[in-house]
């Protein structure tokens, strides 16, 4: 019975206030637009990788896009009994952005990753190309940090689902 009471409450959670979600989206904005400039500062100052700006730039873009999206009324869910046509499209176009960040991330990580340490001297006679250093390790940074929190957030979910199971285990009551 309190296995059903915890599940109850936690799809039952209390709802953000509109200025805290104002001041989070603000936020993510905020995060998001030096991506768009450095990507755009630097965006022929890469011969080695020419990827990496233009991998910052729609990253930049895409997150601007989706967090404004999320203000439009069509993002909020409808009133329990009443069916909102516009929320389903947006939960469809949400799972392909998500779907669409993996894989753009991924590639990201490929293209920054493979070419670590790269030649950052512009005026070197090295047949290497060079990369420019602001550009390259701000998206090394940016991606490596991403990784690292999404790999923290599924370290939370294995645990949470780890002590939702160690306490049913040892609850033989919560089954009913």
């Amino acid at each position: 019975m309190e296995s059903s009471y915890l599940l109850g409450r936690m799809w039952n959670r209390p709802k953000a206030s509109g200025i805290a979600l104002a001041i989070f989206k603000g936020f993510l904005c905020t995060l998001n637009i030096p991506q768009l400039a450095i990507g755009g500062i630097y965006l022929h100052e890469c011969p080695r990788q020419h990827y990496i700006p233009i991998y910052l730039i729609v990253l930049g873009v895409f997150s601007v896009f989706s967090v404004l999206l999320s203000c439009l009324p069509c993002s909020k869910e409808p009133e329990e009994g009443t069916s909102n046509p516009l929320n389903t499209i947006y939960k469809a176009w949400t799972s392909l952005t998500i779907l669409f960040y993996i894989c753009w991330v991924i590639a990201g990580d490929v293209w920054i990753y493979s070419i670590y340490q790269p030649n950052y001297d512009k005026n070197t006679t090295n047949v290497d190309p060079y990369c420019n250093k602001t550009l390259y390790l701000f998206a090394f940074w940016i991606n490596t940090l991403f990784n690292i929190s999404v790999g923290f957030f599924f370290l939370g979910v294995f645990l949470f689902l780890l002590g939702f199971c160690l306490y049913r285990g040892a609850n033989p009551a919560a089954d009913v």
